[in-house]
């Protein structure tokens, strides 16, 4: 009876700090985008809103790391898959485009989009998640939430 519950526990454990470590990636995956981002354009006003967001989620993954350790997990050190090809597209989207501010404002937003989904797939994940972490994620989740609609009014402002 004890291995089992044991072995359950282990088991949640293990999703809950899989589920972390998809959080810590997203926002490895908004760090890097925001610098690519930044060194696209020549506008100071985009760079410093870039660094800043970038800073914020550079804060966000530090939370997390403390939290998949606190779990006794090994936190992410890599991107997703996912946000690797993002890049790799927004490379090529500026080689097609280059440095218009319309094509790498509307690339940030769909960055801002997969963070969005990934908090949400958090929040709704089926582990037994602690009071703390939960309000954690929501929190930084409520301040992507605001950088995903500074973006998306200023790609509105912005002619194609």
């Amino acid at each position: 009876m004890y291995d089992l519950r044991k072995q359950i526990f282990m088991d949640e454990n293990k999703k809950l700090i899989d589920t972390v470590n998809h959080v810590i990636r997203i926002n490895k995956d908004r760090v890097e985008g925001y610098k690519l981002a930044a060194r696209e354009t020549d506008d100071a006003q985009l760079k410093n809103i870039f660094a800043k967001f970038s800073a914020d989620s550079m804060k966000f993954r530090d939370e997390l790391i403390a939290y998949a350790i606190r779990l006794g997990g090994e936190p992410a050190e890599d991107t997703t898959q996912q946000g690797k090809v993002y890049r790799a597209w927004m490379e090529i989207k500026k080689a097609l485009t280059g440095r218009d501010r319309h094509a790498i404002i509307a690339s940030c937003e769909f960055g801002e989009d997969a963070a969005l989904e990934a908090y949400d797939d958090a929040l709704k994940a089926d582990v037994v998640m602690a009071a703390d972490l939960r309000e954690l994620l929501h929190q930084q989740r409520l301040q992507i939430r605001e950088a995903h609609d500074q973006i998306k009014s200023m790609r509105d402002s912005v002619t194609a």
